[in-house]
């Protein structure tokens, strides 16, 4: 009785992670999705992004841009090329 139990809450378990992994993915294809029609529109997606005075500190100093990059992946939750996009595009304006 218990390995039934057990078993099954391990399928659950899995069934949930499962439909959380492609409810991301799909989430990040639509963000990217939104992110090109808006650069097609001459819109600056990362325009208007709040950054940490942290990661501000860290992207200011050219040899801690990669830092800067992983405490603001942390802090947001986005993809590498996004966090990427965010610090340069804050260097530049800067």
């Amino acid at each position: 009785m218990e390995w039934e139990l057990l078993a099954i809450t391990v399928g659950i378990l899995l069934a949930v992670l499962v439909s959380y992994g492609s409810t991301t993915a799909r989430l990040r294809g639509i963000e990217r999705k939104l992110n090109a029609l808006l650069r097609h529109h001459g819109v600056d997606p990362t325009q208007g992004l709040l950054l940490s005075d942290r990661v501000k500190q860290l992207a200011a100093d050219p040899g801690r841009k990669i830092e800067a990059i992983k405490v603001y992946r942390e802090e947001t939750g986005a993809s590498l090329a996004e966090a990427k996009e965010a610090i340069e595009s804050f260097t530049i304006s800067k």
